[in-house]
């Protein structure tokens, strides 16, 4: 099968390459996927888990790509809850090879039934983003109706699913970004938008909850709008400054059937868009993430049309 495979942990997007690979095989509790669209996040290229096994064990040549949407082609020995031919969406184990391929060998449990309606960009190009917004804000966030909410890259992929989740939920949500991520945040929902290049973070004031998913300065400064009681939840890494009166919270995205499906049906019914800036075939991918400019949204590989 033909796939995206990196070799060298130093060159990035730069060192990925389209070759054929060995066509996986289901093993217990699996399920093979003929990919149809797929994702990538470039955070990916630095994830210990792209390079090693869950031993530790080098396991380059990697496939990487973890967002997924297909149809199941294969079970794998003892496997129940998906079935041949049916349309799924979902995400891919961190330490497998993932779904920048033709075939992609998956956890069943990680995977939902994609409905007929959703066309399978943007299934791919929702269970990191969605997944993300929805655990940071209902699990980890312990949000509630009327709260407050500011959203750090509120035009980004994960920062506009946050948006839209929050704004539907009952929030009063503040997004951030530059000045041209302005309109993109105040049409995915938010009711103000600060740009952290000219404005200042410090007034927006006390908020009930911050999602960061940019860390660092930005990160640090926010755990200081942090209400009594509220939370400063992150992305980005763990976090640095403690709010005075509040908790923050570092968290990795988990695969959640229950969830996604929750989300899909958000999709169904208009209540919640994605983000994709750019669809590119599998022969292109290399260049698609390897761009000359900047691309607003999420770029999705289509592998077959």
């Amino acid at each position: 099968m033909k796939a995206i495979v990196v070799r060298n942990e130093n060159a990035g997007t730069a060192g990925m390459t389209l070759e054929e690979r060995p066509e996986p095989q289901a093993a217990t509790n699996d399920v093979l996927v003929q990919v149809h669209a797929s994702g990538f996040t470039p955070g990916e290229l630095i994830w210990h888990a792209t390079w090693t096994d869950r031993l530790g064990r080098d396991r380059t040549p990697s496939i990487p790509g973890h967002e997924v949407a297909g149809i199941v082609t294969a079970l794998g020995p003892g496997t129940r809850g998906l079935s041949v031919g049916q349309r799924v969406f979902g995400l891919a184990d961190w330490t497998r090879d993932g779904t920048l391929a033709e075939y992609v060998a998956v956890e069943a449990r990680n995977l939902a039934p994609l409905p007929g309606d959703i066309d399978f960009t943007v299934g791919a190009s929702l269970p990191i983003s969605g997944l993300t917004a929805w655990q940071g804000l209902f699990v980890h966030g312990c949000f509630q109706a009327g709260q407050s909410v500011l959203v750090h890259g509120s035009a980004g992929g994960v920062g506009s699913m946050v948006t839209q989740l929050a704004r539907e939920a009952g929030a009063y949500v503040i997004g951030t970004g530059r000045a041209a991520d302005r309109q993109p945040a105040l049409d995915f929902g938010a009711h103000e938008f600060v740009n952290l290049d000219n404005d200042s973070l410090e007034d927006v004031g006390g908020v009930d909850l911050v999602f960061d998913v940019i860390g660092g300065d930005i990160g640090k400064r926010s755990a200081s709008l942090v209400r009594a009681g509220g939370m400063l939840v992150t992305i980005a890494g763990p976090p640095e400054v403690q709010p005075a009166e509040g908790l923050a919270i570092h968290f990795v995205v988990e695969p959640d059937r229950t969830q996604l499906v929750e989300i899909v049906q958000r999709v169904r019914d208009s209540r919640l868009r994605t983000n994709i800036g750019q669809i590119a075939s599998l022969d292109d991918a290399v260049a698609a993430f390897n761009p000359t400019e900047r691309i607003k949204g999420k770029t999705i590989i289509r592998v077959r049309s």
